[in-house]
């Protein structure tokens, strides 16, 4: 299969990218390689990428029209899977506008871009973020997501929403994946996983929100790729007894889906921050906070619809990604 591959540099994209290349897909990847965080991971993900068979790659920014235009008018596409977006809760209030113009206006230009050329399947990343002021354990996508607590979230309830209207209107198969906490090896900088493991071994202070009274639904990274793999594989199609008087908003008469992909296991911030010390053999200077704006206490992925769909849900124990993890960092920066 011919797929293009927005975000390619990215945390996501770039492990996806080795896997579908891994068992004979073909991969046009496009990212702008912006300084969001170091761009030099991205150069160093996408140099594992560049010289492989069957892939190629366009410094591309998906929210130049004309640029796009051009990506869908002189390549030919079986399948669009879209992950490039402005990510991060907090950044939303510094940059709201970074925003606006990655998550909805490039948005649009894929979809665009995908109805044109009449593409078979479009996969998009969404976000665990849009459950919001839900408190409601474990998350379902039949769950109303109408709080959105921070624009990063509701930009990405926005993206459901659009790619609904697409399928609706011109019966563009979409799936829309809510990811879970992703982390593991070749992480983001911005994220805990990382950021906590770099100021440990530095002997920095790490600031703990909420004073530590949180939970997060970790998910591996190699069960993220799994997961979109599957479900690439199988188009959305519409829901033949889906029931317009009582509407499930996961589902529809059009080819649309949505679906979590989360690990289902509920992990506690401090516990986790204990595996972290233990496997960097170093304590934590803790710096306890309040709890931030945009910030949810906590997060669980009921994940059932997955595993009807594609004989699988994400499973990897957080003892065992982070060890992964820390064992990548060490290599990847040379830390003894």
């Amino acid at each position: 299969m011919r797929i293009l591959v927005t975000g390619v540099a990215g945390f996501i994209g770039h492990a996806l990218t080795l896997k579908l290349l891994e068992r004979g897909d073909a991969i046009f990847g496009i990212d702008n390689l912006n300084d969001y965080y170091d761009v030099s991971l991205k150069q160093a993900r996408l140099a594992q990428l560049e010289g492989q068979a069957h892939f190629e790659f366009a410094k591309t920014d998906i929210t130049d029209r004309e640029a796009m235009a051009g990506v869908f008018a002189n390549q030919r596409f079986e399948a669009v899977i879209h992950l490039a977006a402005q990510v991060g809760v907090r950044y939303a209030l510094v940059n709201p506008l970074a925003y606006i113009d990655a998550n909805l206006t490039g948005f649009a230009n894929v979809l665009e871009g995908a109805r044109e050329k009449k593409i078979g399947h479009l996969v998009f990343a969404s976000s665990s973020s849009v459950y919001g002021a839900s408190t409601k354990l474990p998350y379902s996508e039949d769950d109303n997501v109408d709080h959105p607590v921070s624009l990063y979230a509701a930009t990405k309830k926005a993206n459901e929403l659009m790619a609904y209207s697409y399928a609706h209107l011109h019966r563009l198969p979409c799936t829309g994946l809510r990811f879970f906490t992703v982390y593991g090896p070749w992480g983001r900088p911005d994220m805990a996983t990382f950021k906590f493991t770099q100021n440990i071994l530095a002997g920095r202070p790490i600031q703990v929100f909420n004073h530590g009274n949180m939970t997060r639904d970790f998910t591996y990274i190699d069960d993220i790729v799994e997961s979109i793999t599957r479900v690439l594989d199988r188009p959305a199609i519409a829901d033949p007894v889906w029931n317009s008087a009582i509407p499930r908003p996961s589902v529809s008469s059009a080819p649309y889906r949505i679906y979590n992909i989360g690990n289902s296991q509920s992990v506690q911030l401090r516990r986790y921050i204990e595996i972290l010390e233990q496997y960097l053999g170093k304590k934590a200077i803790l710096d306890f906070q309040p709890i931030q704006p945009g910030e949810v206490t906590d997060t669980l992925a009921d994940t059932s619809a997955l595993e009807s769909l594609v004989q699988f849900s994400p499973d990897t124990p957080i003892e065992t990604g982070l060890a992964r993890f820390v064992e990548w960092y060490k290599s990847f920066y040379r830390v003894n």
